[in-house]
């Protein structure tokens, strides 16, 4: 057993929350299908009784019941009518028992995915092979498994009936098909735990060929794919990820196939002995026709039950397994500790201060972050510099409290952010992050998703839209701000003629994604990381200026590879190395002669050298 499967006592452990779970998302549809289960389970030992006593009737008259033989036959065509209506009934109970018990179990799931306060998790990825395998689990597991339980209930039912017929006619023979079973269930449940691990080992393959096939359909990379001629290498990528998971899942066939194949001879062997001995015996008159009937019909139906008692045995064998999953992420650890009860936040008066600031994301990872010590004034900005992985965008991470520092702490006017409540601290940032999300929702919805609180406010969310420059743009859309901003769905699901959305350009989705920004401008501490990136020169200065108006007075911190976008910052710190090197006022920092001053030396060369005579100032 790998280490990813859960252990016996955690496979039995699942069994009742799986119950439960059903139980609570559809406890009226439930209840019927294990009525209906009993039914389902008496009606075939019902019907072989009833075949026995009409041939009886018919054969030997003075043999058997008294009841007339239009009534015998009567009941056997009920009970013909009944078999045929029943599984179409509890197909039905049990479909919308599946959909009610799914639609619980991701809630559930994503709840507790909510409820992880921090990235981690979301950068492993085997908790992502994890998380995928919950989803299946959740879709459908919690309500296999009472189906299962159903259907092991009525094999039980039709078995022990059979067993009973079986017996009166010959003892040795009803134990032996009993004991002829024993072999399949232990091999059933151990190819249901070979099923259960083979999907654990082929998570990652099939992530890989989900992104190859997303890929080759996302509109976003569709221009990158066309022009680079990227086509048929991302499919040969996507086949061989399919490939290796189809080897994978064929051995495991094979195996199956092979165990399952002598199962069955065996199975067939017995019957046959069987078979043999009733022919004999009746020859000798030890039985008559409607005997023999009723021993080809017991022996047939307890091995059909048994078959199916050890089917659905290894099926809640194996939905288990899987719903172990499921449980695991459910019931997941916080990634970051959450006080109990958390230290009250308090409104930024002083600053924010990192003090011996240590960072590695684990303990195979280099230190990204070395003894960092900062100080963010309160109603101040600093503008942080620093080249490539110098470890900009990981300080963000700490001051958002996405990350916990490995060594050292982040205080929040003295108050470490460890001792606080991670959902109060974010309430109380605006941040715009160098890698932003450009959701596949309206304009207006992209915006509103920076304060939920302003999604019906539409002065609320036009005020930050002009704030960020983007205002006339998305009021000149085809749908102004109720405009869908993707190509990738129609506005209007039921409308066939409906036109597809509009793809904003990088420039403008930045924008918008400042907009999310200011729609939070009450916050204690903005956060911009590379806000003008994508822009072109005059919307870059009008942004900035917009920036400098906003922040005016408020705590701030910015991060921009233009080193002229944070030149009028209160104090500009340099990060090199995971280490700060320089701190200090632009004229101070270039009298330095040091990282910065060459850093911004080299930018300015790169205007300075082509700047015609007679430019505008």
């Amino acid at each position: 057993m790998t280490a990813a499967q859960p252990r016996p006592r955690m496979l039995l452990a699942g069994f009742a929350p799986a119950w439960a779970l059903a139980f609570r998302a559809a406890p009226g549809h439930v209840a019927l299908d294990l009525v209906l289960t009993v039914a389902a389970g008496a009606l075939p030992v019902t019907a072989a009784w009833f075949t026995k006593l009409v041939l009886d009737r018919v054969t030997a008259p003075g043999a058997g019941t008294d009841l007339p033989l239009p009534h015998l036959a009567a009941g056997l065509a009920l009970v013909g009518a009944v078999a045929a209506a029943l599984p179409q009934i509890t197909q039905y109970v049990r479909e919308e028992s599946r959909r009610r018990t799914a639609l619980l179990a991701q809630d559930r799931l994503y709840t507790a995915v909510n409820t992880f306060p921090g990235l981690s998790r979301f950068e492993d990825a085997r908790f992502l092979d994890r998380l995928r395998l919950a989803e299946q689990a959740g879709d459908g597991t919690p309500a296999m498994v009472v189906t299962s339980t159903f259907g092991l209930v009525q094999s039980l039912a039709t078995g022990l009936g059979f067993f009973g017929s079986l017996f009166l006619l010959s003892p040795p023979m009803a134990l032996l098909v009993v004991v002829a079973a024993v072999p399949a269930l232990l091999a059933e449940l151990a190819l249901s735990r070979r099923r259960a691990a083979m999907m654990w080992l082929i998570g990652p393959v099939e992530r890989r060929r989900l992104f190859y096939s997303a890929l080759l359909s996302d509109p976003r990379a569709a221009k990158e794919v066309r022009l680079f001629g990227l086509g048929d290498f991302l499919r040969g990528r996507m086949l061989a990820q399919l490939r290796a998971a189809h080897a994978t899942e064929r051995e495991t066939d094979r195996r199956e196939a092979a165990v399952q194949s002598g199962l069955g001879l065996l199975g067939a062997g017995v019957a046959g002995a069987g078979l043999v001995w009733a022919v004999l015996a009746a020859g000798r008159g030890a039985l008559t026709a409607g005997d023999i009937a009723m021993f080809v019909a017991a022996v047939a139906g307890m091995q059909a039950a048994l078959t199916g008692l050890i089917h659905h045995l290894a099926g809640i064998h194996q939905h288990l397994l899987l719903f172990g999953h499921y449980l695991r992420v459910a019931r997941a650890a916080p990634d970051l500790p959450v006080a109990d009860p958390p230290a009250r936040l308090p409104a930024l008066r002083r600053g924010i201060e990192l003090r011996d600031v240590w960072f590695r994301y684990s303990d195979e990872h280099e230190w990204v972050l070395r003894g960092v010590n900062l100080t963010i004034p309160h109603g101040e900005s600093v503008g942080l510099v620093g080249t490539n992985g110098a470890g900009k965008s990981t300080l963000i991470k700490l001051l958002c409290r996405l990350y916990d520092p490995t060594r050292g702490a982040v205080l929040w006017d003295g108050v470490d952010l460890r001792h606080v409540d991670p959902a109060a601290l974010r309430r109380r940032v605006g941040v715009v992050f160098q890698d932003y999300m450009s959701y596949d929702l309206t304009a207006r919805e992209n915006i509103g998703m920076g304060d939920l609180d302003a999604l019906h406010d539409p002065s609320r969310i036009e005020d930050a839209a002009r704030r960020a420059g983007i205002d006339d743009v998305l009021s000149a859309l085809p749908r102004g701000y109720d405009t869908l901003l993707s190509r990738m769905f129609l506005p209007e699901p039921d409308d066939d003629g409906a036109q597809t959305g509009v793809v904003l350009s990088g420039g403008q989705w930045q924008r918008l994604a400042l907009a999310r920004a200011f729609l939070r401008h009450e916050r204690d501490l903005l956060i911009l990381d590379e806000p003008s990136s994508g822009l072109d020169a005059e919307a870059e200065a009008r942004v900035h200026a917009s920036i400098a108006a906003h922040r005016a007075g408020r705590t701030s911190l910015l991060v921009s590879h233009r080193l002229g976008a944070l030149r009028d910052a209160d104090r500009l710190v340099v990060l090199d190395g995971g280490e700060i090197t320089e701190t200090g006022t632009h004229a101070g920092l270039l009298e330095r002669r040091g990282v910065y001053a060459r850093l911004f030396a080299l930018q300015a060369r790169g205007y300075a050298d082509e700047l015609p005579a007679t430019a505008p100032g």
